[in-house]
């Protein structure tokens, strides 16, 4: 390929216009170029193309369960995964995730090592990709009544249930659904180990956060946008000041819901 009469700008912009797949093919073209604006852009699609592999690398380890499970004929692996487990409010959010098989999802991880912009993105992106995905929220009077572990238990087999296809196999985080007769595998820190857990992760992280969001306009006055519900010195001074709200969970302050949930602090 030739880049003589086509400036440093034009060239650029022609690389921007392409994937980096496509673009690396442009790479041994720059790096011959005279000029030396257009052999550092070489140099930087070469560096951008060195860490695309690496990233298609590292998502191809995260397929190693579910490559494993295609081996005996499953051909539908639902990832599943939770998040609020440990805050004092709000409910607990679970999600399962079938993926198409082999898809490469770059940037995707557990949920807790991305930023806010990027699970947002990624969100949309698997909502696009996966074959169905399915949500399950149990709320904190429920929690308060059956306790955490069994909520999320819980919110994981709504998820299942939610589903549009019916999975073969369930890989999921830390957790066995006993009352799932589906074949399963509790996967410790699964969502950092296997891409449809990773996935399930994410969907439930930005589904609960969003729904925090909504309850920041309704309780303005304790920063659930800051906290997410957890247990943060903020969050713990907005109750001692403001009482507890409808959708804390009475079971996770039992030393502060009997001096705080009389007429003038508690929130319906």
């Amino acid at each position: 390929m030739n880049f003589e009469g086509k400036s440093a700008k034009e060239i650029e912009k022609l690389i921007k216009m392409m994937d980096i797949e496509a673009g690396a093919k442009l790479i041994p073209f720059l790096l011959k170029d005279e000029r030396t604006s257009i052999r550092k852009l070489g140099e930087g699609l070469a560096k951008k193309l060195e860490k695309f592999i690496q990233e298609k690398e590292r998502v191809r380890k995260l397929w190693y369960y579910e490559n494993e499970i295609f081996k005996s004929g499953v051909k539908l692996i639902a990832g599943i995964d939770e998040a609020g487990r440990g805050p004092l409010a709000g409910p607990v959010v679970a999600a399962a995730v079938i993926l198409p098989k082999g898809i490469f999802i770059e940037g995707i991880d557990d949920s807790k090592k991305l930023s806010e912009a990027k699970r947002d993105i990624l969100f949309d992106i698997i909502r696009d990709k996966a074959l169905s995905i399915g949500v399950g929220i149990v709320d904190n009077h429920i929690i308060d009544e059956i306790n955490i572990f069994n909520a999320t238990k819980l919110a994981m087999s709504n998820a299942i249930e939610n589903l549009s296809i019916c999975p073969e196999y369930l890989l999921i985080d830390a957790v066995k659904l006993t009352d799932i007769h589906i074949k399963q595998q509790a996967l410790i820190k699964g969502d950092s180990k296997s891409i449809s857990i990773a996935a399930a992760s994410i969907i439930a992280k930005v589904t609960r956060d969003r729904m925090i969001k909504e309850y920041d306009v309704l309780y303005p006055q304790y920063g659930f946008r800051n906290h997410k519900g957890y247990g943060t010195k903020e969050h713990y001074e907005s109750i001692e000041k403001h009482g507890i709200t409808n959708i804390h969970r009475k079971t996770f302050l039992k030393g502060i819901v009997g001096e705080y949930q009389g007429e003038n602090h508690n929130f319906k």
